[in-house]
Formats: C-alpha cells, structure tokens, sequence
C-alpha cells in the first residue's frame, strides 16, 4: 500500500502547540473549537513524560478530605516559594478536571464503584486516582485518541520547533520557525503555547524519556521571555538502578502502600534523617539516600540503596504496580522476592517560562503550560501527584483564549531558495555525541543532588566553552542565520536523526548555563536546591528569582 501523501502545511494557524504530552493534548481539546490548532511533537503522539506518568493526579474528591488541606500539603512541600493563588485556583478547579477525564473515558481504578484513592509521601489525605501505576498512559491515549477525532487541529509530526518568531518592531510572538517535511518553514499563529515538558536529560540519572531537553524554556530565553526559579528540580528518591538498565521510575505510591526503604542489612536508614523515614518529601528522601551513599565506598554511578515491597500483600502489588513488575522482571528484578535496587534521579522541573494564571508569558501572544511553565504552584518542591494536576488545570483555561483573525503582521512572502540542502558532516555528528555525553555528566556532578558554588563556578565556564564550540559549527551558522521567511531545504537523512541532535543540544546548552546560574545565585537551601556551602534555609530568600537573557533579579512571593 503505498503511503499516503503528507499534509499539505498552512502558511497560517490560529493556535500552535508545541508539544503533545498531558498539557500539549488537553490544552489543544480545551482551546474553541472554531480556532484552526496546529499541533506540533517532535516524536510520535504519546512518547511523552506525561506517558510514563505513573502515581496520579492528586484532587480533592473525598469526603472526609477538603481543598484546604490540599492546599496546605502543597504549600509545606513547596518550602515557602508557592504563590499562594496559584495553589488555591490549582486545587479548587482539580475536581472539575477529573470530571472531565471521566467523562472522556479515562479509566481510573475504583473500589465498590467509587474511583480509588490512594496515598502519597507528604498528603495528608489519600487523594490520588490512578490507574494501575500507569496512569499517565491512560491519560494520555485517551487525550491522544480525542484529539486525533477533532477537525480543527492538525497533527504535524515529527516536526522540529526551532525558535519563535517575534515582530522586530512590536516583539509581540508572531509564529515560529520549524523543520517538517525536508524543509525549514516559518509558520505564522495567532498565539504560540509552548507545552515541551521538562528538562532532565540535562543530567545523567534522570527518569524522563529521551526527549525531555528543556525546549520551551530554551526556545523561550533566546525570545526574551522572563524566566524563574530555574534552580529548583526535583530528584525522585526512587529510580532503579541496574547496570544497563534505564533510571526507570518506582513509583511514590510504591512507599505510600507500605514498602519500606532499606541499607544492605535490611535497617530502615531514612528515619536517620527524618522522622517520617520514607515517606518525608522528595527532596529530603533524596539527599537521605545521597547521604547515605556518601558513608559507603560504593562507586557512585551505581551506588543504590533498596526498595522493599515485600511488607505489602502480594495481590495489592500485582493491582496496583503491575507495569512495575513487568520492569523489574525484564532486568532480573523479583520484587515479591528481593528488594529492588534504587538511587535518586532528575525527575521534574520545578522552574520554568513565569506565567500567569491565563497562562501568558512576558511575550504577548506566547504562552506555556505544563512542566515548561512556572505558574507558582510548585514552589521549591512539587507535591506529589500535582504536576498531571497543573497540566489539566492550566490546559483548561485556554478554552477562554480569544485570537484575532490577523494579528497585523502582514503576509509572509518566503523565499525560494532551496539551493543545496542542509546536512551534517561526520565531523559535526561526532562533536554533537560528544557534547550529549559530556554536558549531562557535568550538569548532574556540578547542580545534581548537592551543590558547592566553586564547582557551579567551574562548570559554568565549562559549558560557555562548549557553546562557543557550538556556533562555530557550520550547521549551527547556517540554522541560526536564517532569516524570517527564508525556506531551506534539509537532506532527508537529517530530518528524524542528527538535525534533532543538533537542536537538542543546542536547548541542553542553553537550561544547562541557566540552571546553573541561577543554583549559584541562591546562597541558600531550599526545597530541590540544596548547598553543601550554604546548607540552611535563609528567610530573606524566600523570593522568587527571575531571568531575563543576561539579567538576573528576585521577586516577592504572591
């Protein structure tokens, strides 16, 4: 059967949404459905964090629970940087949105007809629904299936976001420009939503998938756009650790059953340094283990600790951590025999492109929503089971988005150039595979766990380096020169491999200077922050910072 002719691409949306994980989908079915959406993924529709999602989605549906506690569990976590609004509207506006996905068919457990709840490390409730410990796919291919049915949105993948494009004159957002189908277009939208997720393949350890490389906030700083609390990320204390093997999430919700976490003689070391031993918030079970680790002269690429499930009943776990199991066998883990062997990787970004509660950005006509975002409802910590939250609740407001049929910028007349194609020598691919195996390995020594403001220093300098090597690249002077509405052609070869290398590394560069400066900027520590040279808390930090290109300042908490 012969493949079906691709799409022919409007020169022209109404909406573009970059990135097809919970917040890209559900803010696409939220938007009117008159606007003409154009969806944009570098991959496929579903290889996203939001897919391997696995606890839940946190909301008050219970009872015996309130919004208020809600509330309060997230502003403890948050250690004092969440806007207290911003986790108000998050928690009052969740039970609707679970509604919703009920109503479009998510299947959540439930127990005597009623959806199950379960706990979480610091909830004081069990408020969390889920769906096996797969809940991110179950919400995300019943999104993906309800947005490939809609007429007025567009799928265009794979399709390489590579910058916005702004009015010279007004700096209003008027598009962006991308790689699809061999060529490089600049597509104009009445608004752009950046919804690329998070950044964790910055670090070495980290428990997203290969596509998480900070686009949204990469793109967004070299657009001018304000930026904050970069500094703050979140280590999942739990991800399993096997020579080989991905750093494949356990699940909170593993510990919030009952399994306990243990040293090599089986003691429950984590009550050392915190009276609610494993189930304390992430950022404090995390530097449990790394301090642990500290004390054993266990080589640190693969120093674990163990995670035993063997304390919970063997029916609850083939419930309720199936897909667990199935990881754990794959590589030669039994877990209803043997702990599982686990350490602390990157898993969320708390930080991100500032935002309001409508989701705009500092650019008019650009907005973001997701991991991207920095709404102030995570603070210095995220809660667990609250960012699939934040996605729905946020996506869910651009159903109140107005776009004008034109937004004044005139027609765009592109060039036919076409002469020659762009295309990566073998000497370019090695520099870029060198640059991804060493940037991340920088990052996680130098901003991971525990920091130290000589080493930030260091590395800091290290990385402007490598981005000087960068733009002397001959691909990176030819991509990064081209002007609005000039069309380029691109060597079928590079389209799905090292083009996409070479515009991840460059966004990797970008988070990595920017994460970095901003962790050396606060002497203090807070929440996914911490520093070995300024180990406490300090009052008068307790203020969001904020970055804008070179500048860097602090505001007040809201």
């Amino acid at each position: 059967m012969p493949d079906l002719p691709a799409p022919v691409l409007p020169t022209r949306f109404d909406v573009l949404v970059i990135g097809a994980g919970a917040a890209g989908l559900y803010t696409s079915l939220c938007l009117p459905a008159h606007l003409q959406v154009g969806l944009i993924t570098k991959d496929s529709l579903s290889l996203s964090a939001s897919d391997w999602a696995q606890g839940g989605i946190a909301a008050v549906i219970d009872p015996n629970d309130a919004s208020k506690l809600h509330i309060q569990d997230t502003l403890e976590s948050g250690a004092g940087l969440c806007d207290y609004s911003a986790v108000k509207f998050l928690v009052e506006q969740a039970p609707h949105c679970i509604q919703n996905l009920v109503e479009m068919g998510v299947g959540f457990d439930r127990h005597n007809g009623t959806l199950a709840l379960t706990l979480e490390a610091a909830h004081s409730r069990r408020r969390v629904l889920h769906a096996a410990d797969t809940t991110g796919r179950a919400v995300v291919s019943t999104l993906t299936s309800q947005v490939l049915s809609r007429k007025n949105i567009q799928v265009l993948a794979p399709a390489l976001a590579l910058d916005i494009w702004l009015n010279p004159h007004t700096q209003r957002c008027r598009g962006i420009s991308l790689i699809y189908q061999k060529r490089l277009h600049w597509i104009e939208a009445g608004a752009v939503v950046l919804a690329t997720g998070g950044g964790g393949q910055v670090f070495a350890q980290t428990t997203n998938p290969a596509l998480s490389t900070g686009d949204g906030v990469a793109i967004a700083h070299r657009g001018g756009a304000v930026l904050r609390d970069l500094e703050f990320v979140q280590f999942h204390p739990t991800a399993l650790t096997k020579p080989g093997a991905p750093r494949f999430l356990i699940s909170e919700a593993v510990r919030g059953e009952g399994a306990h976490l243990v040293d090599s003689l089986g003691r429950r070391f984590a009550f050392d340094y915190h009276p609610a031993g494993e189930l304390a918030p992430r950022d404090v079970v995390s530097r449990a283990i790394f301090s642990y680790l500290q004390t054993t002269n266990a080589d640190p690429a693969a120093a674990h600790v163990w995670l035993d499930l063997r304390s919970i009943a063997h029916e609850q776990i083939q419930q309720r951590f199936p897909n667990i199991i199935q990881i754990c066998r794959r590589w030669g883990v039994d877990v209803f025999q043997e702990p599982i062997p686990v350490a602390p990787a990157a898993h969320y970004w708390m930080g991100g492109i500032a935002t309001n509660e409508m989701n705009q950005t500092s650019i008019s006509g650009l907005y973001a929503v997701g991991e991207t975002a920095s709404t102030g409802v995570h603070g210095a910590n995220r809660l667990a089971s609250n960012s699939l939250l934040e996605c729905l609740v946020f996506g869910a407001q651009f159903a109140q988005l107005e776009v004008s049929g034109g937004n004044g910028e005139g027609s765009v007349e592109y060039e036919k150039t076409g002469e020659g194609k762009i295309a990566l020598s073998p000497i370019e691919v090695a520099k870029l595979d060198v640059l991804r195996e060493r940037l991340p390995r920088l990052v996680w020594q130098s901003a991971g766990i525990c920091r130290e403001g000589s080493v930030m220093e260091a590395a800091i300098a290290q990385v402007q380096q490598w981005q000087l090597e960068f733009d002397a690249l001959p691909i990176s002077q030819t991509l990064q020169t081209v002007m609005p509405g000039q069309s380029v052609s691109v060597s079928e070869s590079e389209v799905d491999g090292s083009l996409r290398s070479w515009a991840e590394t460059r966004n990797l560069l970008d988070i990595a200077e920017l994460i970095l400066k901003s962790a050396l900027a606060r002497t203090e520590s807070r929440g996914g922050h911490y520093r070995l040279d300024y180990p406490q808390p300090d009052p008068q930090w307790q203020v969001h910072s904020l970055m804008q290109g070179d500048r860097w300042w602090t505001a007040p908490v809201l």
